[in-house]
């Protein structure tokens, strides 16, 4: 990694959460701790059970979250893009780095020292807030995958996820979003997904484009979320 740009600014932290509640004097000096990384796609930022580097911020591009079973099988646990925060658990917790994190294209990151952001909770309640709330929403997204992959089909999953991520009733598709990663998000396997696209494709609920993924009706994809094994 090439630390080879600028230390984020107290305006660019005050859009993340956990900083945005805290004072300007407060924001210039953990922008003043932050060790900028700069990393190519592919490149592991974080590497699951290793001792945490920190709170990681992403700058620009886009990361994923993952764990690996142990024939080396892919889950991706979340995508990270500009102004979102990782390895919190690692931090606030005092644990190693609980999933590896790579980058899906060229990123840079900001990391910002444990040590640093422990000493900060004591004094800024703000933060300590942030925190609590921030992880409490980590735990609700992991009961939400845990009921997904146990309780629920592909197609459902699928749907699911589509619903979230198209306010506008259309979701662009990064050069790296291939049905390898969207199986790896969804717990399967790309033929599986080839097949709920095409099939929610036929049924009109969705129009499948090289770049973009369009919801045609909406109220449809919603009752395929419903569905269970």
């Amino acid at each position: 990694m090439k630390p080879e740009f600028d230390p984020p600014d107290a305006a660019v932290l005050s859009a993340v959460p956990y900083f945005a509640g805290l004072d300007e004097a407060t924001r210039q000096a953990i922008a003043r701790s932050a060790a900028p990384r700069a990393c190519d796609a592919g490149q592991v930022v974080f590497l699951e059970a290793a001792p945490s580097a920190g709170l990681g911020v992403v700058a620009t591009g886009w990361l994923k979250a993952i764990k690996l079973s142990a024939d080396g099988r892919e889950h991706i646990l979340d995508l990270l893009g500009p102004g979102d925060a990782f390895n919190a658990i690692g931090v606030f917790a005092g644990a190693t780095n609980p999933a590896t994190v790579i980058a899906l294209e060229p990123s840079r990151v900001w990391v910002f020292p444990r040590p640093f952001l422990v000493d900060l909770l004591a004094t800024h309640p703000a933060l300590a807030q942030a925190v609590i709330d921030d992880l409490a929403g980590r735990v609700l997204h992991l009961i939400t995958m845990v009921e997904d992959l146990s309780l629920r089909t592909v197609e459902a999953r699928l749907a699911r996820l589509l619903l979230a991520h198209t306010a506008s009733d259309s979701l662009p598709r990064q050069r790296w979003a291939t049905q390898a990663e969207m199986a790896a998000r969804l717990g399967t396997v790309p033929d599986v997904i080839n097949r709920a696209l095409r099939t929610l494709s036929h049924e009109g609920l969705i129009r499948v484009e090289r770049r973009r993924i369009f919801i045609l009706d909406r109220a449809g994809l919603r009752s395929k979320t419903k569905s269970a094994f």
